[in-house]
């Protein structure tokens, strides 16, 4: 999550811990959901020993990506072949186990902020890091079966990190047509509703601020047509709202957009982000407006 006062964003949370004492967070597994084929291990930092992986070249500690592999006549009949999409899953399932990383402070292109944060919860203790994964893991799969490569943050729950700013470069580095950053909120328990967060000008990102815009317009219309998520009554302006503090849009090269898709606190939007039924709404809303942002031009 993002948001202002209110809402937990890296570096700006009500939910950042400062101590190991004060930073336990449950953390969410994302069993029995469905996974797509040929996923690549995680590389994230963890708190326990990671398993045995594969020998396979991998990207530095604290990332992970996921290209996946296409080709053939099947492939390059589909509308997203050839293209690349990254998806940012924010936060990640162990932050709380590790305050020294995740406290660390990075710089965001205008100012400094910490390397990450918890995310928020919902009352029930359901955590943004597991919804955003599940998200990504649904959207993840929808894009490939279009035919995109896909570069993923992380790939699975269970680590920490990477950092703000090394996510931004992982999907930068993985040349990405277009990219999201998958949230959820930390509003007040009266809040409702999904805001797209855009980029404003700040160097790094100066030639994507209109495409950004663009593709942010076609999230917003999507989630309004395929989901029962309102636009937000407490955050931004018909569900858009834009942001300078946030690396991964201070920094990003490609076009991309961050989705706060409800708010955890609210018990109606958290009884709808809890339900993998409605997660795969959100992913397929998502798959729906990259494919409009990138088939019609």
């Amino acid at each position: 999550m993002k948001g202002r006062s209110w809402h937990v964003r890296a570096g700006r949370g009500w939910l950042l811990a400062v101590a190991a004492g004060l930073m336990t967070v449950a953390c969410g597994s994302a069993a029995g959901l469905p996974q797509p084929a040929a996923t690549q291990p995680a590389q994230t930092h963890s708190a326990a020993p990671p398993s045995p992986q594969p020998a396979t070249p991998q990207p530095a500690s604290h990332t992970a990506t996921s290209p996946a592999s296409t080709g053939g006549s099947e492939t390059a009949s589909k509308p997203l072949a050839g293209k690349v999409v990254g998806i940012d899953p924010g936060h990640n399932g162990d932050n709380g186990a590790d305050p020294a990383y995740i406290n660390q402070m990075i710089w965001n292109g205008r100012e400094s902020e910490t390397c990450d944060t918890t995310g928020t919860r919902t009352a029930s203790g359901y955590t943004e890091a597991r919804f955003n994964f599940n998200i990504a893991r649904y959207l993840r799969a929808d894009l490939r079966a279009e035919g995109a490569q896909v570069v993923m943050t992380r790939t699975n729950n269970h680590g920490v990190g990477p950092c703000v700013n090394r996510r931004a470069r992982i999907i930068d580095d993985g040349h990405a047509n277009v990219a999201v950053d998958i949230h959820a909120d930390g509003g007040p328990v009266w809040g409702r509703g999904f805001t797209v967060l855009e980029p404003i000008a700040d160097g790094p990102n100066d030639r994507v601020i209109g495409s950004s815009q663009r593709f942010g317009n076609d999230v917003r219309a999507a989630m309004l047509q395929h989901t029962s998520m309102p636009e937000s009554n407490y955050y931004g302006s018909n569900g858009i709202e834009f942001r300078n503090d946030l690396a991964g849009l201070n920094l990003t090269t490609v076009p991309k957009v961050l989705i706060e898709c409800g708010n955890m606190p609210n018990a109606t939007d958290a009884s709808l982000l809890t339900s993998p039924r409605f997660q795969r709404q959100l992913a397929a809303a998502f798959n729906t407006a990259i494919l409009t942002f990138l088939t019609k031009r």
